[in-house]
């Protein structure tokens, strides 16, 4: 691979390498005795635990740290992107320990496979996959700590109870803190996890609450946490422009006019390592400041060799998937049943609904940024990332290094929504840094972020179903028009499988598939593959339980049948009875059935998705112009037990949020291999005067938890779109609304 660069002669001088090593992020270390469990993310991660304590102060590589003074530091290991594991995960070891919240410090850990296991913010995993082992880590703490005050008593374990960070010997009623305790606790052996008990739901009394992110005072206060936040001695500022159409190469640019330029200090060109993930070929300038770098960058003039870059083109796209209406798909996906005969034969049919979706981005309000620091055969990184450990991985490949040799600080991203699961923008940092020989802070532009990015792939739909004479749903057909790298396979990301609400619990289903060529780089946004195909099948199902003449509650509920898991033992499938629970709950809450003013309707959207299953009604307001008001959305979810309610209320009104603005307003434009649209004035965010009400409500069920950050995206788009057929008595295909016709 090579990241050559045409660059003049420049080098920092620095002074304080070793000053600002020591300053850089350090995570982990406490002052002062006490007690330190570090826990490997294992089968039996607590027996390979180990008290790591030197010179007073304890490794980073702990979950859990008690010191003298009753400060009890617990580390997140989750990267943390807005949506609140910073602060669930730390709860769940603090229930199990019995600690007073108030005593409670939150940190971010290193990054540590050997330590931590996986590392990642996605697929709203974070939560389940730690469940157990966190519930442990606090229980373990308990146990340690209960086992030290025994001790110190001489009484049996057996006589003593914990509550709000303090021992009590149940007979004598004698106490002691954990900080009185923290020395003691620090030296009893590590408990089997076979000995430990954990609570029981109804003696939680942390878990289930309404507790504020930890880190709230300091992002309302300014204080700095982000990634565009962070400052290194003697480090220098950089943006990177890349092709407008992806693959595309430098030919040249006026690299001379743009040294020349107040505060800027370098700009040169990078050849690129043929990964879109790493580094594509572009033209650094580097400066003294963020805005002299962009200033730099808009005063560039480059000439670009397109010949082997993208043709895509959206409309040409459109044009071709129109033209296979009728057509069968070149691929069988799933066959179950005889749904061609069904449908040709039902008394009550659609054939060739076509829905559709367009392209479009994640636009996390923190454009992407990171600083690196290249120093020969170490390589420091500070990254508001979604997968350090990957991040760490791409550098020490590209950089022939072994993995010790990259130092990740993972930093708090302002949102992620699956952009920051790709980690160009690390590489692009090391490279840039590698060049000029100092810490470099990159920072991509609005623009660079929107034109730049892993798209949630457009597809298309060409949808068929029945219902027999009795209304019930009796087939269902999808020829599903996508998209494809390699011409055999479907971008991953956008793939349709025989899991897609309803075919597992109906007859006849046939799923086939065309696939159209494409090459811009796409990717996970929130929800993948359910963020489409919910709005898609929900919608459709809606439109045969109308052709039925069936209300859709009952028909969704007919649909689901008894009460059964699609997968008996597997927690991450189906289950016909939470599905009918949280549609019942929904219904009840938002007044299913009830007389609502002219104008006015409710539809209603079930998906399951990241084992979550989620019910929203949507109720909306249609004007005389055709404008599309979504007033209130009640959600119903199951998803195990509440972590935190704050945040978990968070979550589902923020799915909401992004359910509408993605419905309303965007949509990319992609023509001969390029983006159009630049910024939120080309692709509209939805404005808060706008937002709508939210209604939450949660069975709080006795199944594992699940996670909470994608789920509630999905049911969203049918439901408006079920809403608005319902006011209008027209049909929403294709998002946004605009191309509907509808104004917003």
């Amino acid at each position: 691979m090579s990241i050559s660069a045409q660059s003049k002669s420049f080098k920092v001088v620095n002074e304080h390498e070793d000053a600002s090593r020591r300053s850089a992020l350090k995570i982990g270390l406490m002052s002062g005795s006490g007690l330190s469990l570090a826990f490997m993310f294992g089968p039996d991660f607590l027996t390979k635990a180990g008290h790591a304590a030197e010179e007073g102060k304890f490794a980073p590589n702990a979950f859990l740290e008690i010191g003298t003074d009753g400060r009890i530091l617990i580390y997140n290991h989750s990267p943390e992107v807005g949506q609140g594991v910073i602060t669930a995960l730390p709860m769940i070891v603090a229930e199990e320990l019995d600690a007073n919240w108030g005593d409670v410090d939150v940190e971010q850990s290193a990054i540590s496979a050997e330590i931590y296991g996986r590392q990642i913010a996605g697929g709203s995993f974070a939560v389940p996959s730690s469940w157990d082992q966190l519930r442990q880590a606090g229980a373990a703490g308990r146990s340690m700590l209960v086992t030290a005050a025994a001790e110190h008593w001489g009484v049996s374990a057996d006589e003593c109870s914990t509550q709000d960070s303090v021992v009590t010997d149940n007979t004598s009623g004698r106490t002691l803190s954990y900080g009185e305790l923290a020395t003691r606790a620090a030296g009893v052996p590590i408990p089997d996890p076979k000995s430990l008990t954990l609570k029981a739901r109804e003696d939680y009394k942390i878990l289930g609450t309404r507790v504020g992110g930890v880190e709230n005072d300091k992002i309302v206060s300014g204080q700095p946490l982000y990634g565009s936040d962070i400052v290194i001695p003697d480090m220098v500022y950089a943006t990177y422009t890349r092709c407008p159409a992806f693959g595309g190469r430098v030919v040249s640019a006026n690299l001379d006019q743009v040294r020349s330029m107040d505060g800027v200090l370098d700009a040169f060109i990078l050849e690129g390592t043929g990964n879109a993930q790493e580094v594509v070929p572009g033209v650094a300038v580097v400066a003294n400041s963020t805005w002299a770098a962009m200033k730099g960058q808009g005063a560039l003039d480059v000439v670009w060799d397109e010949s082997k870059a993208s043709k895509d083109s959206w409309s040409g796209s459109v044009a071709r998937a129109k033209a296979l209406a009728g057509a069968k798909g070149d691929q069988v996906l799933f066959d179950k049943g005889d749904a061609d005969t069904v449908i040709a034969d039902a008394p009550v049919k659609i054939v060739d609904a076509l829905y559709t979706y367009p392209f479009i981005a994640h636009v996390n309000m923190e454009p992407q940024n990171s600083t690196a620091w290249h120093r020969g055969d170490e390589i420091e990184v500070w990254a508001p990332t979604q997968t350090p450990q990957r991040a760490v991985t791409s550098v020490a490949k590209v950089w022939g290094l072994s993995e010790d040799k990259v130092n990740l600080h993972q930093i708090r991203g302002g949102g992620g929504f699956g952009r920051r699961l790709y980690n160009n923008f690390v590489c692009e940092a090391v490279a840039i840094s590698e060049k000029v020989g100092a810490p470099v802070k990159l920072q991509w532009t609005r623009e660079d972020d929107i034109r730049h990015e892993f798209y949630r792939p457009g597809g298309f739909h060409y949808m068929s179903g029945a219902v027999d004479e009795n209304g019930k749903l009796a087939a269902l057909r999808d020829h599903f028009v996508t998209f494809s790298e390699d011409g055999e396979n479907a971008i991953g990301l956008a793939s349709l499988t025989e899991t897609e609400f309803p075919a597992p619990l109906i007859d006849n289903v046939k799923f086939t598939q065309s696939l159209l060529p494409w090459s811009i780089p796409s990717g996970a946004l929130r929800a993948p593959r359910s963020n489409v195909h919910g709005f898609v099948f929900q919608s459709f199902l809606h439109e045969l339980a109308e052709a039925a003449g069936r209300d859709y509650v009952e028909f969704l509920l007919e649909v689901a049948g008894e009460s059964r898991w699609l997968d008996p033992g597997n927690i991450r499938t189906l289950h016909t009875g939470r599905t009918a629970d949280v549609i019942k709950l929904a219904a009840d809450k938002a007044g299913w059935g009830k007389e609502l003013p002219a104008g006015h309707a409710l539809g209603l959207g079930f998906y399951f998705s990241h084992a979550a299953h989620i019910a929203e009604v949507a109720e909306v307001s249609m004007e005389a112009d055709n404008t599309v008001r979504v007033l209130r959305v009640t959600v119903a979810a199951d998803v195990g037990p509440i972590i935190n309610m704050s945040g978990a209320e968070n979550m589902m009104e923020g799915s909401v949020i992004d359910g509408i603005s993605t419905m309303f307003g965007q949509q990319l434009t992609i023509e001969n291999g390029r983006i159009q649209e630049g910024n939120f004035d080309q692709y509209p965010l939805l404005k808060m005067a706008d937002a709508p009400e939210v209604d939450v409500h949660f069975i709080q069920s006795e199944y594992r938890p699940t996670g909470l950050g994608e789920p509630g995206l999905p049911p969203l788009l049918p439901a408006v779109a079920n809403a608005i057929f319902a006011a209008s008595g027209q049909r929403v295909r294709s998002v946004p609304l605009k191309l509907e016709g509808f104004a917003v």
